[in-house]
């Protein structure tokens, strides 16, 4: 049995289907073809948009709005407050994009006042069972964060990056666009787009082969690319050539490549962790792992 979404919801956006044991707001805003399950609770200064479900037992509260299509798994809660000791009660907010789906027992708490005061997800992502959001972070479209991975606030993750189960993202680290994080990596500093990191603590071990092979790179822009990772980071080791003068070499050898410039852009940017380090001659390349 369902009933209505409350009579003052914007005029075009009625229409929700909520369950008698949900707990929603009168002054939540529904969009036309929700979904509320049983046992719910959606705050008042909740936004839902078109066609998103909450299965059951979904917890939605604080300035928070869910894009259109999105969907939500038992126990999973979303917009609360951050779990950061300066925080005081301020209004901040949380978005998670459209199409987004969020499994089982994940929390994505809102942003704190010093952090910017939003936390955000992408459209198209999914995160797996058990993993945590931290306030203030900025999640990318296309992502895919596996089971059990954790982060700290303020954490940037770039589009079509992949986290694997049980990693433990650092506050303030940024993942670039495409990089793949392996299982139980504990990523204390940044990682370059395409980047692959293995291992604890994570090490660079290459590039993001196979996703570059999915997505359409061709094998000539594939070797220029793998050519200006190896200037970046010779396979054995310390050349002799420290770190500045190999970025230098590759942006004038490989710097009109465009992945290349999102590279460099990407050490340029100012950051609070530094990046992470190649990971010691022998270790076992990432070429034959993607997701």
């Amino acid at each position: 049995m369902t009933h209505s979404a409350h009579s003052d919801a914007p005029a075009g956006r009625t229409g929700a289907a909520i369950h008698p044991s949900a707990l929603v707001d009168p002054g939540a805003r529904l969009g036309h073809g929700v979904s509320i399950g049983p046992w719910c609770s959606v705050g008042p200064d909740v936004v839902i948009e078109d066609g998103v479900r909450l299965i059951s037992h979904v917890v939605v509260d604080g300035h928070t709005r869910l894009g259109a299509g999105s969907l939500y798994y038992p126990f999973c809660t979303i917009g609360l407050a951050p779990q950061d000791l300066k925080y005081a009660g301020e209004s901040t907010r949380c978005a998670v994009g459209a199409r987004t789906v969020v499994r089982e027992n994940v929390t994505i708490h809102r942003g704190t006042q010093t952090g910017g005061g939003l936390t955000t997800v992408g459209a198209d992502c999914l995160i797996m069972a058990n993993a945590h959001v931290a306030h203030d972070c900025v999640i990318g479209n296309n992502v895919i964060i596996v089971n059990n991975v954790v982060m700290g606030g303020h954490v940037q993750i770039g589009d079509h990056a992949r986290i694997m189960g049980s990693a433990a993202l650092h506050q303030f680290v940024r993942i670039g666009r495409a990089a793949m994080v392996g299982g139980v990596c504990g990523v204390e500093a940044d990682v370059i787009p395409y980047g692959s990191v293995l291992g604890n603590r994570a090490r660079l071990v290459g590039m993001h082969w196979i996703w570059l092979r999915r997505n359409g790179v061709g094998s000539a822009d594939m070797q220029r690319l793998r050519k200006a990772f190896r200037t970046l980071y010779p396979r054995h080791g310390n050349d002799g050539v420290v770190f500045e003068q190999r970025l230098e070499e590759v942006r004038a050898t490989y710097g009109d490549d465009p992945r290349v410039r999102e590279i460099l852009a990407f050490i340029d940017a100012p950051s609070r962790r530094g990046l992470v380090r190649a990971a010691r001659p022998g270790s076992a390349s990432s070429d034959t792992e993607g997701v």
